[in-house]
């Protein structure tokens, strides 16, 4: 039981995880709407805390596996059922280590009250079933561990109430299907809270004093302002009938409440009271004039950019004298989104994000591209990394899941969608859209313009599309942003700290690839030994200026260019120290720098180009420079950088480029390791030879071996069913690769595509012996816990042999 997601990290993966409430929160939070900070107790928790009751009732020793099929018509044995469930649950212990770690989490917002909010996620096609309000109520407790343990389970036990179970039975829900997770977030006592429900045609915004529990249970009529949606005036507003209001119990609050000796809670140590009102407050507005202003200037801001029907739930803090308006849920019901039309694609880099679409009709690369746009082109090829960081999301025509924009957007952590045919013709610049990177999923917001009826027309040519019904995958939409659930642990300091210390010890070494200076920081957060594979020719691209290092040669620039390229290496070997950084050295193909002023001539066409270490023979100028600037790395004191040698085609190619590494010291360092990529299928017929010229190991790279074993362009997406790193030649070429790197006693790592893609073919590479494994940071964690499965599983069969 160790997940708590904050909210300014969930990921749209996360949503069974969070629940709806929190996901859309979280996704509006991440746009930059304001929301109170808040930590998720994830659905999982719940669930590993029903299989620890332990009770002699059999419908309670079967949760969470028990669907409850009861006869909810006999409402005495329904009561009974419940009242068994709730007991069972109110009365058992919450694991220590969990409610420290809340309690830790909780302690930095330096607040006495906390709010534990129930949210759910029902089963797929079951969303807006119904108005959920009234079968599970929030909870305000301390912020103390007693209290705490407390409302936590009687938040969760609420799922098992009689009215809850009656309701899940008549619209078909099996209650293991149910995900009950729990948004935790700092409370206080607040001036006015309430609705705001828009449409096409009319806004409402509803209102009453104090906290928003008095709406929630029906005990106020609340005031309420008609707002023409066009202009934002208030067309009629009508006093509400507000006799109470509801506080938090805190003798410092300040509030301005006449407060009634009962509680409202029918629990002794709620901390809510319900207060009367005076006859002044009653015959008040709620709102002052600048909170209404605030209020429809926000639902203005939403209704723009997630569409004419939605509903907001919001409160105006006493944080501060004047008050802090906060959104605490947001609901889009199906036809909140109109005009929205699909294209299908290949998902390629996960996360979705809405933001404007900047097409490209050109194979060449712009000059430069607005701040945070979705950048729709034919194809990208490597020299577009400069402008790609500048970039919210990628759309190309062309392309694999191993395809530079695919590589490209992973390691900078935005959604991509690739071979999304047509995408140049069918999205017009300016657009509105979302990107689906998860599922390859490409939606157009807004049409706009006259042209309406030629894009929808050109759609019907292009593929079916329809209206975005809005299950919780599509109602809110947010920038992509990286996120890992919170530890429990007390040792946790920061919210954004992603390394869980209580993940398993792993024997195999899992490594990182990277190529820019601005993702180490991140990097440096995850569980990792070290980097796995330094991209060169991606680190190079941005202090290249867009000229080709030859370029800087010719013009005697030698001295700056190699100044560039140390101070780029240096930050991964100062940050990464003493763990090892695995540099490759450029591996371009010609063609992919036309946009560079100058370019070695080469055939557009040609699928492999003159690239990796033939290209050292041809030219050695650049690549003596790399290694005089690693030379100058490791005089600086670093002893952790070693070098791979990229598309190696011949044992030849590899003798040379050992004389000049030789030539330049760099094997005058004791640790300094000369590997080879496997990547090109000679490698499994020659290995034995280049272990004997003075190879030090091996790093496969599957994306290279699998287009040059099965013939298929990784660049080509409408080949993506062809191109297939699971497929039984690649695999077995893999195998083959780790077993001759073992038996001659060198290290054997892998760092293409695979493992980040296909985590079920883990458990193969630990089974064959692999020494390490490399992947993108986005999928560091998920591939960590592939491998620790893997290890766990042969360590139990091993022991079962032995036992047998």
């Amino acid at each position: 039981m160790d997940k708590l997601y904050w909210l300014e990290q969930i990921k749209p993966l996360d949503r069974a995880e969070v629940g709806d409430k929190a996901f859309y929160l979280s996704r509006i939070m991440q746009r930059g709407y304001p929301v109170v900070s808040g930590f998720v107790i994830a659905a999982s928790v719940l669930r590993e805390f029903l299989e620890t009751l332990n009770s002699s009732e059999a419908l309670v020793a079967d949760l969470p596996n028990s669907s409850l099929h009861l006869d909810v018509s006999n409402w005495h044995q329904l009561q009974q059922v419940a009242g068994s469930l709730r007991q069972e649950i109110i009365t058992a212990t919450v694991p220590p280590q969990l409610l420290n770690a809340i309690l830790n989490a909780a302690r930095r917002w330096d607040t006495k009250f906390l709010i534990f909010r129930p949210s759910l996620m029902l089963p797929t096609g079951k969303q807006g079933v119904s108005n959920l309000s009234g079968l599970l109520e929030s909870q305000v407790c301390r912020c103390e561990l007693e209290a705490i343990a407390t409302a936590l389970k009687r938040t969760w036990s609420q799922l098992f109430r009689a009215r809850s179970l009656l309701y899940w039975q008549q619209v078909g829900i099996d209650l293991q299907q149910i995900k009950l997770a729990v948004l935790v977030q700092p409370i206080q006592n607040a001036i006015a809270s309430g609705l705001a429900i828009a449409n096409s045609s009319a806004w409402e915004i509803q209102a009453t004093l104090g906290l928003g529990f008095a709406i929630a249970y029906g005990e106020v009529l609340p005031d309420v302002y008609y707002i023409q949606p066009e202009t934002g005036m208030v067309l009629e507003q009508q006093l509400g009938y507000k006799m109470l209001a509801y506080r938090i119990d805190d003798a410092n609050s300040g509030a301005d409440l006449q407060s009634v000796p009962a509680s409202v809670s029918t629990l002794d140590d709620s901390c809510l009271q319900v207060c009367l009102l005076e006859e002044a407050q009653q015959q008040a507005y709620a709102l002052s004039e600048e909170h209404l202003q605030q209020l429809i200037g926000l639902a203005n801001q939403l209704v723009t950019e997630f569409g004419a029907n939605l509903t907001l739930e919001w409160t105006i803090s006493q944080e501060m004298p004047s008050g802090v308006l906060y959104l605490t849920q947001v609901n889009v019901p199906p036809s909140g989104i109109s005009n929205v039309h699909f294209i299908k694609g290949l998902g390629a880099a996960m996360g979705r994000i809405t933001a404007t679409a900047h097409v490209v009709n050109s194979q060449y690369r712009p000059e430069q591209i607005p701040k945070g746009v979705i950048l729709v082109a034919p194809a990208i090829t490597p020299n577009w990394l400069p402008i790609l960081q500048q970039a919210g999301g990628i759309i190309t025509e062309q392309g694999g899941l191993t395809s530079h924009a695919a590589i490209l957007a992973r390691e900078l952590g935005i959604p991509a969608v690739v071979n999304a045919a047509n995408a140049t013709t069918l999205i017009q610049n300016g657009e509105q859209l979302l990107i689906d990177g998860d599922k390859g999923e490409i939606y157009r917001l807004s049409m706009g313009g006259g042209g309406d009826d030629t894009r929808r027309k050109k759609l019907d040519q292009f593929s079916p599309f329809a209206s975005l019904s809005l299950s919780p995958h599509h109602s809110v939409s947010s920038s992509h942003v990286s996120h890992t659930p919170l530890s429990v642990t007390t040792e946790q300091t920061t919210p954004h700290h992603p390394i869980n210390s209580h993940l398993p010890t792993i024997a195999t070494r899992l490594l990182v690839n990277l190529s820019q200076p601005s993702l180490i920081e991140q990097a440096l957060s995850l569980p990792v030994d070290g980097v796995g594979l330094l991209r060169s020719e991606l680190m190079a691209l941005t202090m290249l200026e867009g000229q080709h290092p030859n370029h800087w040669l010719i013009n005697g620039r030698q001295t700056q260019l190699l100044e560039r390229w140390y101070d780029q290496i240096v930050q991964f070997a100062h940050a990464f120290a003493p763990r090892p950084i695995f540099y490759r050295s450029l591996d371009w193909r010609s063609h992919e720098l036309s946009s560079f002023s100058h370019n070695i001539p080469s055939s557009r066409q040609s699928v492999l180009g003159e690239r990796g270490t033939f290209s050292y023979l041809e030219n050695p100028a650049v690549f003596e420079m790399e290694l005089t600037a690693l030379a100058n790395v490791q005089k600086a004191g670093y002893t952790n950088i070693h070098l791979i040698l990229p598309f190696v085609r011949t044992v030849e190619e590899f003798r040379f480029c050992r004389q000049k590494v030789e030539q330049a010291n760099l094997n005058q360092v004791p640790q300094f390791q000369l590997w080879i990529m496997a990547e090109v299928p000679s490698v499994l017929f020659l290995l034995p030879e280049y272990i004997k010229a003075g190879v030090q190991g091996i790093s496969i790279g599957t994306n290279d071996l699998t287009q040059l074993l099965l013939g298929v362009d990784r660049e080509q997406g409408q080949l993506a069913k062809a191109f297939d790193e699971r497929h039984p030649a690649v695999m077995d070429a893999v195998a083959r690769l780790i077993h001759m790197a073992r038996d001659a006693g060198i290290p054997c790592s892998i760092c293409g595509q695979a493992p980040a893609l296909y985590p079920e073919i883990i458990d193969n590479l630990i089974e064959w012996g692999i020494t390490s494994i490399s992947v993108e940071p986005e999928a560091v964690l998920r591939t960590y816990q592939a491998i620790a499965r893997a290890e766990k599983r042969l360590l139990l069969e091993a022991a079962r042999r032995q036992i047998q």
